[in-house]
C-alpha cells in the first residue's frame, strides 16, 4: 500500500528544551496548505502550540519536555500523514478497481498474446509500479515499494511474464483491498459526525418561529418535535418526549425526557415535544465536538503505530539483503524474485492504526469519546485511577434526605410542599430536587404571589399575606434579618457535619424550619472499583474538595484505597504531580471545573459526561452518557485493544519471516511468494478491524 506521509524531508534549524524549528520539504502530491498540516502535527503527544510558514518552508514547534524532545517530535513528524492525502474517495477506489481489472485481464491473456506483445504488454501494466517506486527510491530510499518493482523487473527480465503479471495483479488487488480496508476504519469514525439540523423552531417572545440551526444562540428556548433532531445540548425547560439516544451513547432504547433533564444534539425525538434551553450551540456542542476529535484522531499516531512504522522500514534492507544472498548462492533468480515479495511494510503499517480506529468507532458507540490512538496506549499503561467525588462517584444530583420543622403549625412535609411551591419554576439544582422530593410525596401547591428570584441567594414570594422566602443561610438569616436560636443552630450544625445540603426557609420573619439535601453515591460506583482492580488498577483514590467525614465515609463504602479531602483545585493537581513524580501513570476522571488542572496533568484524562466544558475539553476521554461504569469500560477497551495489536505484530513478524524464509530455500515460487504475502496481509487487516470491534463487546 502506497504511503502518504507529509514531508520528504526534515531537519532541525535549532532546538531549545521547550522549542524546535524545522526546515522541511513537502512530499509530493501532499498540498501546502498550513492548517491541515498544523492540525495534525497539534495532535501529537506534548505539543503545545504549532506555527507554519509555507513560504519558508518553516515548522516551529513549542513542547512539553516532560513528554517528548526535538528527536521524538522528529520521528512522530516523519511518520506523520493527512487524512486528505490518502486515497479515500470514491474516485481513488474507482481507480483502483480497474487497475485491478485490467491486471487481471492481462494475466489471464498472457499466454494468448503472441510472443512478440508480451513484453511490451507486461512493462504497460508494471509502468505505474516502476514510476511509483523511482519516486519513492529518490525521496524515501529503499523502501517496500523498491523492493516490489525490483521483483516484477527480475521476472520480466528473465521473460517470465506470468509471473511478473501474477505479481503486478496481486500488487494492485492488495492496495485495492488494503486501501478499502483503511477507508472503512476511518469510515466508522466518520459515522459518529451527525448532521447539520438546518432550520430550528425556537420560541421567542412566547411565539415560536424557525431559524437556520447556526442562528441559535445560548439561553434560546428551542422547540422540538417528534421525528426531529435535537440542535443543541441543553436542559429541558417543559414537555415531555422519548428521545432516541443512539447516536450518542449507544443506548438502543428511547428514554424519557421531561423538565430538567439534560438532553444532547444529535439525538432524536421519537415521541412527544420538547422545550429545551440551550446550553451549548454550534461548534460546542457534543456532536460538532465529536467531529472535531474525529478528525483529530485520524491524524493522531501513537508510539505502537510509530513504532511498528519504524521497524517496518528497517526490515527493508534485510529483505534486500536476503534477495540478494539467494540468488548469488543458488544463481537462482526465481528465489530472489520471491524473497522480494514478501516485506513487512503492509501489515506492520497498517493493522495498527486500523485497529486503533475500529476500537475508538467501538467506544463511540458505547458513550466513550477517545481522542485518538494515543491516548488508548496511556490507558492501558495506567496503573492508578483517581477519582473526584461529587459528580462523579455520586451522581452530582442533590436529593432531599431531612427536613426539620422548627415550629409547630408545619410538619416536615409541609415544609417541602412550601419550598417546592414556591421554587417549582426556579431553574436550580436545590430547587429541582425539592420539587422532585414534593412531587414523589404527591405534595399539595400552597397558592402564592409573583416569586421573586435572588440571584445566588434564593426565592421570595408572599403567601396569606406574609412574606415566605427560601434560600441560603445568608440570604434568609443575614438579608431578610430571620432569627436562628441556639436549638436551632445545634440541630443545623449536626445537619451539617454530616456533609449536608441546607435550604433555610422563613415565614412571616421567622425560621419555620430547613431542608437537607444530600449528594447520592452512583449505584455503579462499587462495581466500577472492582472492576478496575480486576483490570490491572494496582490503587484507586479519591481527591475532594468536600469535608473530611464526608470523604472517608465513602471511600470505606466503596473500598478505595484512600482519599485526599478538603482540597483546593491546585491542590489537586499537586497531588497528582506528586503521584506522577513517584512514578504512578494516572488516570484521572473528574467533572468541574476545578478538575480540569488535574485533568490537563494526569496521564489520562477522563471527563464525565456531566461535566463542565473546560473539563470536557481538556480531557483525553469525554464520557458521552452518565454512568461511571463507561470508565471500566474504558479500560477494559484499551487493555483489549493493546494485547490485540501485541498478536498482530508477533503474528505479522511469525508469518512474513516463514514467507520469507521459505522464498529463500526455493520452497515458494515468486507467484507463491506474492499470493501467500497479500492474502496474510489482508487477513491480518481484517482481524485488526474487527478485533477493535469485539474489544468491548467481549
Amino acid at each position: 500500500m502506497s504511503e502518504w506521509s507529509i514531508f520528504a524531508t526534515l531537519a532541525p534549524a535549532h532546538c531549545l528544551p521547550t522549542r524546535v524549528r524545522f526546515r522541511f520539504r513537502l512530499r509530493r502530491g501532499v498540498p501546502c496548505e498550513a492548517r491541515p498540516i498544523v492540525r495534525a502535527v497539534e495532535n501529537l503527544p506534548g505539543v503545545q502550540e504549532v506555527r507554519l510558514n509555507a513560504a519558508a518552508r518553516s515548522l516551529v514547534i513549542a513542547f512539553d519536555p516532560a513528554t517528548t524532545d526535538c528527536v521524538r517530535l522528529q520521528d512522530a513528524l516523519l511518520a506523520l500523514s493527512l487524512p486528505s492525502a490518502t486515497p479515500a474517495s470514491p474516485n481513488g477506489a474507482d481507480k483502483e478497481l480497474a487497475t485491478v481489472v485490467a491486471s487481471a485481464a492481462l494475466l489471464l491473456a498472457t499466454n494468448r498474446l503472441p510472443a512478440g506483445l508480451q513484453m511490451p504488454a507486461t512493462l504497460a501494466a508494471s509502468l505505474p509500479l516502476y514510476r511509483g517506486a523511482l519516486a519513492d527510491l529518490f525521496s524515501a530510499g529503499i523502501n517496500s515499494h523498491v523492493l516490489e518493482a525490483l521483483a516484477v523487473a527480475i521476472s520480466t527480465g528473465s521473460r517470465d511474464y506470468v509471473a511478473a503479471n501474477t505479481t503486478v495483479f496481486m500488487l494492485a488487488l492488495g492496495e485495492y483491498l488494503e486501501n478499502s480496508i483503511a477507508r472503512r476504519s476511518d469510515d466508522m469514525l466518520k459515522k459518529l459526525l451527525r448532521p447539520d439540523t438546518g432550520l430550528v423552531w425556537v420560541e421567542v417572545d412566547g411565539v415560536e418561529q424557525q431559524i437556520e440551526a447556526e442562528n441559535v444562540g445560548v439561553g434560546a428556548t428551542v422547540i422540538v418535535g417528534a421525528g426531529a433532531t435535537i440542535p443543541v445540548d441543553g436542559t429541558v425547560l417543559g414537555g415531555e418526549a422519548l428521545v432516541n439516544e443512539a447516536a450518542m451513547t449507544g443506548e438502543s432504547v428511547p428514554v424519557n425526557r421531561t423538565r430538567g433533564d439534560a438532553v444532547l444534539s444529535g439525538t432524536v425525538v421519537e415521541e412527544g415535544r420538547l422545550r429545551i434551553y440551550a446550553e451549548h450551540v454550534g461548534r460546542k456542542t457534543a456532536a460538532a465536538r465529536i467531529a472535531d476529535y474525529v478528525e483529530q484522531s485520524l491524524t493522531a499516531k501513537s508510539n505502537a503505530q510509530l513504532g511498528a512504522a519504524k521497524l517496518a522500514d528497517k526490515l527493508v534492507p534485510g529483505v534486500l539483503g536476503l534477495a540478494g544472498a539467494a540468488w548469488f548462492l543458488t544463481g537462482d533468480w526465481r528465489r530472489a524474485a520471491a524473497v522480494l515479495q514478501a516485506d513487512y511494510s503492509c501489515a506492520l503499517k497498517l493493522a495498527t492504526p486500523v485497529a486503533f480506529k475500529s476500537a475508538m468507532f467501538r467506544a463511540g458507540k458505547q458513550g466513550i469519546l477517545i481522542k485518538g490512538a494515543d491516548v488508548l496506549e496511556r490507558l492501558a499503561e495506567a496503573d492508578t485511577f483517581v477519582f473526584d467525588k461529587t459528580g462523579t462517584l455520586t451522581t452530582g444530583k442533590l436529593a432531599v434526605t431531612d427536613s426539620i420543622a422548627f415550629d409547630p403549625h408545619y410538619t416536615a412535609k409541609d415544609l417541602i410542599d412550601l419550598a417546592a411551591s414556591v421554587e417549582e419554576h426556579y431553574f436550580h439544582p436545590l430547587a429541582l430536587a425539592v420539587v422532585e422530593a414534593a412531587r414523589k410525596n404527591q405534595g399539595r401547591h400552597f397558592d402564592h404571589k409573583e416569586v421573586e428570584f435572588i440571584a445566588a441567594h434564593g426565592v421570595a414570594s408572599v403567601i396569606d399575606g406574609q412574606r415566605i422566602v427560601v434560600g441560603s443561610r445568608h440570604f434568609v438569616a443575614e438579608d431578610e434579618g430571620v432569627l436562628i436560636s441556639a436549638a436551632q443552630q445545634r440541630r443545623i450544625d449536626r445537619l451539617f457535619r454530616a456533609g449536608k445540603t441546607l435550604l433555610y426557609i422563613g415565614y412571616g420573619g421567622r425560621l419555620i424550619g430547613v431542608i437537607a439535601l444530600k449528594d447520592e453515591v452512583r449505584a455503579t460506583s462499587a462495581a466500577t472499583v472492582a472492576r478496575l482492580r480486576k483490570l490491572g488498577a494496582q490503587r484507586i483514590l479519591m481527591l475532594t474538595g468536600d469535608h473530611r467525614e464526608r470523604a472517608a465515609e465513602l471511600s470505606e463504602q466503596l473500598g478505595l484505597d484512600g482519599f485526599h479531602a478538603e482540597l483546593l483545585p491546585e491542590q489537586k493537581a499537586a497531588q497528582v504531580a506528586q503521584m506522577k513524580a513517584a512514578g504512578a501513570k494516572i488516570a484521572f476522571i473528574g467533572d468541574g471545573i476545578n478538575d480540569a488542572p488535574a485533568l490537563a496533568g494526569a496521564h489520562v484524562g477522563i471527563a464525565m459526561q456531566q461535566g463542565a466544558d473546560i473539563a470536557r475539553l481538556t480531557s483525553d476521554i469525554a464520557l458521552l452518557e452518565d454512568g461511571i461504569e463507561r470508565v471500566a469500560d474504558a479500560k477494559q477497551l484499551a487493555n483489549a485493544t493493546m494485547q490485540l495489536i501485541d498478536k498482530t505484530f508477533k503474528l505479522t513478524v511469525g508469518v512474513n519471516s516463514a514467507i520469507l524464509g521459505a522464498a529463500a530455500l526455493g520452497q515458494l515460487t515468486p507467484v507463491a511468494a506474492s499470493v501467500a504475502h497479500n492474502g496474510t496481509t489482508i487477513a491480518i487487516l481484517l482481524n485488526a478491524l474487527t478485533g477493535g470491534q469485539r474489544a468491548l463487546a467481549d
